[in-house]
């Protein structure tokens, strides 16, 4: 699916592959700072491909660099939720930001889940993490009536 960028850039979004792992990987190391290439590898065998009701996508541009991924999948009956979308994961490269990456991606997955039957979308966000908050409030997402509950464990 071909887009453009507010800088008149095209990117095109498209399922991720086996091949694309290591520019993920890359790319979310380049934002946490902590590599973890066992996870990602993990994470595409679970959500990569065309799975019903899972979706990694990522946004690349005309030269097949990777701009961006989104990840989620459809959960259901949790806790009585009826089917939901969950959106897990999310990260543009900080040098495309506003650019319109991160919204034509979260537009593809909202996309993905309505295709499957689903019309309601959930996300976890740190308090503390600005930055993903004010993105997902600027798609419409807002605080639900599900509360986050957690405790520390000993150790």
């Amino acid at each position: 699916m071909k887009h453009s960028s507010s800088d008149d850039s095209a990117f095109t979004i498209r399922t991720v592959t086996g091949d694309d792992m290591d520019a993920v990987s890359a790319l979310d190391e380049r934002i946490s700072g902590i590599a973890k290439p066992d996870y990602w590898q993990d994470v595409f065998e679970r959500y990569g491909g065309r799975r019903k009701g899972r979706f990694f996508l990522l946004a690349e541009d005309a030269n097949k660099k990777l701009l961006g991924y989104i990840m989620g999948e459809v959960r259901a009956w949790e806790f009585d939720s009826p089917p939901c979308g969950w959106i897990f994961g999310i990260n543009v490269d900080p040098g495309t930001r506003q650019g319109g990456v991160g919204s034509a991606l979260y537009q593809a997955i909202c996309d993905g889940f309505k295709k499957v039957g689903v019309h309601v979308v959930r996300t976890t966000v740190s308090r503390k993490n600005e930055l993903v908050m004010s993105f997902f409030r600027s798609q419409g997402m807002m605080a639900s009536h599900f509360i986050q509950l957690e405790t520390e464990l000993e150790t």
